[in-house]
This record gives C-alpha cells, structure tokens and sequence, in this order.
C-alpha cells in the first residue's frame, strides 16, 4: 500500500464509516455541509465559468461533477455523454467515481444510481471525499499529513494569540477568534485583533469570513448563526473551509515560479508584437513596390522609334529576372510568417492577429494578382509594338523609295508638256511630236500604278499612327497635285497636236515602234530593278522559300527580256540606218521618245548586276531562317519537358500534404527532398530563359513546336516554388501544434483521415458545410435550430478568425487539439500573479520591478498603463485589469 492509501486508511476512511453508521445526518450538520460543500465546489466551478445552486440537484447528470473534477485535478476525463436519459446520466457519474477510484480514493457505500437519484447524503459523502483527496490530503507539516497535518498548522499559527486554543475541527471554532487569528497571522492589516472579545463570537466570526470573501478570495462557506447556534458544528464542514486557508498562505515560496510564468508569457508578448510589426513594415513595403510597379506596366504609350521600344523591351526583362523574383520571395514570406504567428498566437491563447486595413494577406493577393493582370500582355504588346514599328519602317522606306523614282521621273515632264515646239515644226516633226506625245501618254499610264502604290502606302502609314505621318502626306499630295496637273497638261497638248495633225502625213514608224516598245521595257526594266532593290521581311522559313521561288522564276524570264532588248536595239540601227541612208536630219535622236539605246543598255547591265545581289540577300535570309528555326525547336524540346515536369511535381507536392504516410516529420522530410529537387531543377530553367531571350532578340514570334510559352513556365515555377514553401510551413506548423498540445501520431493521422474524407474537391480547405459535417461525424451535437447554428457560429470564429469562408488543416487541428488538450496555462500565470500579489489582489509597479527581469517589467508596466487598479492605490492593477493588459479581450 503506497503512502496515499495508508493515509487515506488513517485520515478519512473513518469518516466514512461514522457516515454509513449514522444513516442519517445531523439537520444542523447537514444545512452547514450543504453550504460550505457548495461553496467549495463554486470557488472552483467558476474557473470554468459556471455554479450549481443546489448540491444534490446540478450534479445529478453527472455533466458538472466531471467539470469539477477535470478543474480541481487539472487532467482531463473521458469525453461524457450528452443525452438526458437516466442511462447517459449514470455513465457520467460512473466516468467520475472511476476518476476518484483512480486517485487511489476507496468510494465505500457510494453508487453512481444514488447520485443520479438526488441522495443528499451520499451526494455530500461524495463531495466530502473528493475534498479530502483534493484539498486536504496533500497538506503536511513535520511528517504529519492530511487531519492531523491540517490541525498542526492550525495549533502553529495560533500559538501565539490569547483565548484561541485549537484542539478540534468543531467547538475550537466557536467563538471565531480562531479564524481572527490565522488571518491576523498573516496579513495584520486585515484585523484588528486587540478589539475582538471572546464573548462576541458572531461579531468575530462574520468578522474573519468577510475579511477571507473581501481580501483573501476565500468564498463565504459558513453561517455564524449556524456555528453559534449549534452545541457542536460540523467537522467536516470546518475543515473544508479551514483548508482554504491553508491554500490561500501557504503559497508564497510559489512566487518565483509563478514570476517565471509571467516572464515567460511576456517574452512570447514581445515576439509576437516583433512578428507583427515585421509583418505590417514588410506588408507595407510590398504593396508600396506593387504600388509603384502596377502604372508602369499599365503605360502601353508607345514610342517613336525602335530604339525606344526595344529599351522598354529590355527594361521589361530585367523587370522579371532581377526585379519581380524577390518579391515573389517576399511575397511567400510574408503568407509563412502570418502562419506562423497565427499559430504562436493560438497556442499562447491568445486572439487572432487582425493586421492593419489594407494589409491582410488577402489584400496582398488581391495586389498581387493585380500586378500579374497589369504585366499580363504587356510583354506581348511591347512585341507587337516592335512589329508594327518595324513595319512602319519598312513602309516609310519604301514610299521614300517610290516617291523618289517618280519625282525622278516628273522632274521636267511639266516644262516639256507646256513647250510650243509644234508652232514651228514641219510635218514631220509635228506627227514626231504627236507620236512621241502618245508615248509619253502610254509612259504616263504605266506610272499610275506607281502612283496609286504610293498613296496606298501613305495610307497604310497612317492608319498604323505613323509618327512622321504629316510629311508622309504632305509629298504624297505633292505627288498627286502633280499628277493630276501633267494628266491636265497631256490631255491639252494631245489636243494642240491632233488640232495640226491633219496638217501632218510623215512620221517614222520605225521610231514609233522604237519608242512604243522602248517604253515598257524600260518600265519593265526598272520595275525589276525596283523589285530587285526592294527590302523585304520574313519570320519563316516557308516565307523566305517563297521569295525564293518568285526570284527563280523572274531569273527564267531573263533570256526572253534580253531578247526583247535585242529587238529593240534592232529598230534603232534600222532607224540609223535609214537616217544615214536618205540623209534625214533626225540628228541622231528618236523625236519620239527619250529613251536612248544607251539608257536601256545601262539599265540592263543595273538588271543583271542586281540579280546575284538579290541572290546573296535571300540565301543569307534563308540562313538566318534556318538559324531561327533550330532556335524554335530547341527550346520546344526543353519546354515540353520542363512543362509536365513542372505539372507533376505539383500534382505530387499536393498528394504529400493530404496523403498519410509516415509522421509528421516523415512528410516534412520528404517535402524538402522534394524542394531541394525543385531548387536544383533551377538551371533548366535558367538554361530556358536564355533560349526565350535568343529567340526573342532575333524577333520570333511564334513556335510551332511546342504549346508552353516562357510566360507558362515562369507562372508555373513561380507557383511550384511558392506551394512548396507554404506546404513545408504548414507541415511545420502542424508538428509546432502536435508538440505544444501534445497530440500522438494516431491523433494526428485520425485528424488528417477525416479532414481528408470531407475535402471532396482536395483543396485542402473545407467549406462551412463540409466541416458542419465532419463536426457531426466527430460526435459533436450541431444540428439545424438556434442553438446549433450558434455553436456552429462559435467553433467558426474559431477556426476561421480572418473571416475566410474556409477551414485549413492547421486550423482543424488546432481546434481539436484546443478540444482534448490541456487550457489552463492562462489561469496557472493568474494563479501566479495572485500569489505574486501577496496577501491583496493587486500588484504595482515597484513589485513588478523588484520580482521581474528589468526588461520583462518595463514591458508589463507598458502593457499595463492604459488600465487602472483599486482606487486606493495608485498605478497599481487589480486581478482583472492584469488580466486584461497580459491577455486582452479574450476567454480570460
């Protein structure tokens, strides 16, 4: 038999037999345990926010017998029923009285039937039993223990006091100079005790029970009338409230515990403020880059010139390789230390962290998404502005280079329409003139096309915003005002000539056919040379074959236009011939036309001078083509493997944290595995980026090769890096909540399954129904009246403190570890500052200072300031200022 049993044989079982012996108590008796066993039980009741009113009624269910037991003992019971059947009710006496029985407490004569009944007897042996064990058991004094141990500190306290002589727990206490005296004892302040008299005992006895309500927290567990009026009063009854008293002095070598409580608890105070200003300064400075970043990404104001574009261009990329990756660092950072401080703060009981306006997590995401819908395009539109600038360069070469051949072609063309040179020619002349005229007709004619090219371009440049457009129109209706006045000109000099045409009957027809076929052909020819100068631009290698193929085929043309050429020059030595022959003064030129055998010689020889030109000029871009094409498929090749890699290790990251497979430290491990993985993926992804940024400075802009883009692989690696870092942080947390509050790996798998179960969607969160439902098959009673939704409503706020719509597994569990575990660290740091407080129930400053580390005080008096204490006392707390200025509004 170990030392309880023995003293439990020796201090309490005998009462218990007076008790089956007597069968019935004494009335006086009765009226004096029912009071003070209800008050005792009260005094403890209350740390859990409730009483009972009558002792042998409230704890008949067995619900607040178990509370009392779970407060007095700080362990906690079996989980008791929840039904109002006589059945549910005897189960839960049953779960105490096996409680007590653990204790070592043998119960004798006491059935869980005769409680549920409502028997005052057995209810107040019962209750006597559990003070015993609880209250009076562990008190000893020089090797006497319990009883005797309680009456020898009686004896000792009071030794030195005249008419007190305490021999008893019954006739000692009459006159109440006994209860005096152990207060005096220990705090004089309280009594004056050379002015009690001993024939006054109802004046000292509700003397020393105010006094112990009032100052010591002693509840009132005795009537003096009672005590007086009755030849011997209860035993039992004094001994309970005498113990109190013991309680209340006996616990002052408990204040450097009690001062290392409150150390402990300001020291997580002030990590967790620190957390929360890191929070707010790196929140702040995050939405102040976000800020700043958003306009210029939304700035699509395009520039003038290449130059200017590809500079933003390259802005645009230094922007996401140096810029934007550390703020998506910080951006994770900052969700992992609102988790973390979330959790600190939860298993500090303390409440929920609110940050400032604006700068919740989701604000941040909100911002941040923000940022990606403002850079999402921006990139693309650079590209597209590039594209159409270079167009309009293109463009705005080819209008200078057409505007310049035509203007070459006009210059003189109005003085020589104007000239009256058929006044005084001869008839032969004036048909010479009618006829050259009439090539100059058809010459004029084949420029219309040219000119129509010409504003189609001017056009082209301006709806494209052209930004030298005003001078682009400005020579382009130069050029049609000039245009319109030659076709003015022509038609009336056609009309001078036909006016003497009649008066006209020679004319060469050798020259006419000389000219009308010179005309094309020199047309022909600087068309050619014209196509053959022209610039050109391809992005593939389909569109460089093209041009090809149309230079070949023009190549093949060449042996028919030499030939043509031939011809002509024919009809010129013919024309010379004839000239020489018969002596006509035709002075060596055609009256028809001006162009010489010479220009079209020269012309030609410019033709096949350009050819292997434009040769050299495709095969380089049929190169360069091929160069782009091996760039497309090598990075197709790397991003259809980095793409569904990228996918699969999110897939696998997301079996991980909902799959059960190990411990915590299992997952976390193999987690980080996972990320370390991740992390030395990194140079492929670099190697990739250095690929996009090749293909995208030699302008390609399309990849038949593959469906990823560069932007798909960022977005995609910027998520994976961001879902292992947070899935770690949560598996960290989780194993931070299982060793505060003491969960076993069963507890935790258990917790995952049903967690699990009810996340249909495997989203890892659980919506309000989803988690009513999973309370329900927990054993929780929610149903669908007021009473259910408001306890759904409480559990809620809870688990979801930010207002979310949805449950985390962190919060799950630490919700249900706040159900099962252990909650009374917050009334063990009050204990300590009552007994910090002494014998009054406040503290100041000063004993702040004196018992404390000089930072850990200066925190606590800065905390306390904006609070006040008992009025008498200046800068002093009382109990519930304290509390309130340690812990806040919460449960406290």
């Amino acid at each position: 038999m170990d030392h309880y049993d023995s003293q439990q044989t020796n201090d309490y079982m005998q009462p218990e037999e007076d008790w089956d012996r007597d069968l019935l108590l004494d009335p006086a008796w009765e009226k004096q345990q029912r009071k003070t066993f209800t008050a005792w039980c009260n005094s403890h009741l209350r740390k859990a926010g409730t009483q009972i009113e009558n002792i042998e009624e409230d704890f008949r269910d067995g619900l607040k017998l178990m509370l009392l037991l779970e407060v007095i003992s700080g362990e906690r019971l079996a989980k008791p029923e929840r039904g109002k059947m006589r059945v549910h009710k005897i189960s839960n006496v049953n779960k105490a009285l096996d409680f007590i029985a653990s204790k070592g407490v043998k119960l004798v004569s006491i059935g869980a039937e005769e409680i549920v009944d409502g028997n005052v007897k057995m209810t107040l042996g019962m209750i006597w039993t559990i003070i015993l064990r609880f209250a009076i058991q562990d008190i000893s004094v020089e090797e006497t223990s319990a009883k005797e141990g309680l009456l020898l500190w009686c004896q000792r306290k009071t030794a030195p006091y005249k008419n007190v002589n305490i021999q008893n727990f019954h006739i000692s206490w009459k006159d109440g100079l006994g209860f005096c005296a152990l207060i005096h004892r220990h705090r004089p302040e309280l009594i004056d005790y050379g002015k009690l008299r001993k024939d006054d005992p109802l004046t000292n006895l509700n003397t020393a029970f105010d006094v112990a309500e009032k100052f010591l927290d002693i509840p009132k567990m005795l009537d003096a009338e009672d005590i007086v009026g009755t030849a011997r009063p209860d035993e039992k009854a004094i001994m309970t409230y005498v113990s109190s008293f013991y309680h209340a002095f006996s616990g002052a070598q408990k204040a450097e515990t009690a001062a290392n409580r409150i150390c402990k608890v300001l020291a997580v105070n002030q990590e967790n403020e620190q957390l929360m200003e890191d929070y707010e300064k790196l929140a702040s400075d995050l939405l102040e880059w976000i800020r700043r970043t958003i306009p210029w990404l939304e700035n699509r104001v395009p520039e003038n010139t290449m130059h200017a574009m590809q500079q933003k261009l390259e802005d645009f990329r230094d922007y996401r390789r140096l810029h934007k990756p550390p703020k998506v660092q910080e951006k994770c950072q900052l969700e992992i230390n609102f988790n973390t401080l979330q959790t600190k703060l939860r298993l500090s009981n303390r409440p929920a962290f609110m940050p400032s306006e604006g700068r919740m997590v989701s604000d941040i995401n909100n911002a941040w998404g923000c940022l990606e819908q403002a850079e999402k395009g921006y990139e693309e539109w650079l590209l597209n502005e590039i594209r159409r600038l270079e167009r309009l360069d293109h463009l705005a070469e080819k209008f200078r280079q057409k505007a310049s051949i035509h203007e070459a072609w006009t210059d003189g063309k109005e003085a020589m329409l104007r000239q009256k040179d058929y006044e005084t020619a001869t008839l032969s002349e004036i048909k010479a003139l009618l006829k050259k005229h009439e090539a100059f007709e058809s010459d004029l004619a084949a420029h219309q096309d040219r000119v129509e090219q010409i504003a189609a371009i001017a056009q082209e440049l301006n709806e494209l915003d052209y930004y030298d457009s005003p001078s682009v129109n400005a020579r382009c209706q130069k050029i049609c005002d000039q245009w319109d006045n030659l076709g003015a000109l022509t038609q009336k000099r056609r009309e001078a000539l036909e006016r003497t045409e009649k008066l006209l009957e020679t004319i060469d027809q050798l020259y006419l056919e000389y000219a009308k076929r010179a005309a094309p052909f020199n047309n022909w020819m600087e068309g050619a040379m014209e196509d053959l100068q022209d610039t050109f631009i391809v992005h593939t290698i389909e569109e460089i074959q093209g041009l090809t193929t149309a230079h070949e085929q023009f190549k093949a043309t060449l042996p028919d236009a030499d030939k043509e050429r031939l011809a002509i020059l024919g009809i010129h030595n013919e024309v010379s011939k004839i000239v020489q022959t018969y002596h006509v003064n035709m002075a060596g030129t055609n009256p028809y036309t001006t162009i010489t055998p010479q220009e079209i010689n020269g012309k030609w020889d410019h033709v096949r001078q350009l050819v292997p030109r434009r040769d050299q000029a495709l095969t380089e871009e049929h190169a360069r083509q091929q160069h782009n094409e091996r760039l497309r498929k090598q990075f197709g090749a790397q991003a259809n493997v980095i793409g569904p890699w990228i996918q699969t290790k999110m897939e696998e990251i997301g079996r991980i944290s909902i799959e059960m497979h190990g411990t915590l430290e299992d997952q976390l491990s193999h987690l980080r595995q996972y990320e370390k993985s991740i992390v030395n993926y990194k140079p492929k992804i670099d190697m990739l980026e250095c690929d996009h940024q090749l293909i995208q400075e030699a302008l390609i802009f399309d990849n038949k090769h593959t469906n990823y883009t560069m932007e798909h692989i960022r977005v995609g690696w910027e998520q994976l890096l961001t879902t292992i870092a947070r899935t770690i942080n949560e598996v960290e947390n989780q194993i931070l909540t299982r060793d505060a509050k003491g969960i076993s790996q069963e507890q935790m798998n258990e917790f995952r399954a049903s967690f699990n179960h009810f996340d249909r969607d495997h989203s890892g969160t659980l919506g309000p129904e989803e988690f009513k439902a999973c309370l329900i098959s927990l054993g929780y009673d929610i149903g669908n009246d007021p009473q259910g939704e408001a306890e759904f409503a409480r559990i809620m706020s809870i688990v979801d403190p930010n207002r979310l719509g949805v449950v985390t597994f962190q919060a799950f569990i630490d919700f249900m570890s706040r159900e099962t575990a252990d909650t009374d660290t917050a009334d063990q740091v009050m204990a300590s500052f009552k007994i910090l407080a002494g014998d009054k129930n406040y503290i100041t400053a000063d004993e702040l200072r004196r018992e404390l580390p000089p930072d850990q005080a200066e925190y606590c008096i800065a905390r306390m300031a904006p609070y006040s204490g008992p009025d008498s006392v200046p800068g002093a707390l009382d109990y519930m200022s304290f509390s309130t200025a340690l812990y806040g509004e919460s449960d406290l």
